[in-house]
């Protein structure tokens, strides 16, 4: 179970464009590099998920994370984004307190990893995941949530295709 927060909890995943950004590196990922997602759900400042691999995770999530990041800053820089100086203030603030970071940081470096060693554990965490729109009142039911796995696992169509546990 890992958690990807973005810096000062900067609600960036509340425009499509964006989403779409982690839709397709999560597609890329599992087609190229033997990623497993078992769920997931985008909120508007982090992303939950499930994910297992027989490769490294640890490599292919900092793939991942550098990936997205780029996308996603090269997608601010390049949209009519409203909130451009502020976004990008608040990311040039984070990145000044990183040696890692040249000059924009948007994604913090913990993952919140969980290792799931039980049964009712990733029951637990798959049910959190999908009900975390829901908790936020976004939704009503978790189902409806297009950016979530609730979607497959009710059997209805996702953005990714996903390894069901």
């Amino acid at each position: 179970f890992l958690t990807f927060q973005i810096v000062g909890w900067v609600d960036v995943f509340t425009r499509e464009v964006y989403r779409e950004i982690i839709t397709d590196s999560l597609k890329f990922c599992i087609e190229k590099k033997q990623l497993k997602v078992h769920a997931y759900v985008i909120m508007s400042n982090h992303v939950h998920c499930i994910l297992s691999t027989n490769l490294i995770l640890s490599e292919i999530v900092r793939d991942f994370k550098k990936h997205t990041s780029k996308q996603i800053l090269k997608t601010i820089h390049e949209e009519n984004e409203s909130r451009r100086d502020w976004m990008l203030m608040i990311f040039r603030y984070y990145a000044k307190y990183n040696k890692r970071v040249e000059r924009y940081q948007l994604w913090t470096h913990e993952n919140h990893a969980v290792e799931l060693t039980s049964n009712e554990m990733i029951d637990s965490r798959i049910n959190y995941i999908h009900n975390n729109p829901v908790r936020a009142g976004i939704i009503e039911n978790a189902f409806e949530y297009l950016y979530s796995s609730a979607r497959n696992y009710a059997e209805l169509s996702g953005k990714i295709e996903i390894s069901k546990l």
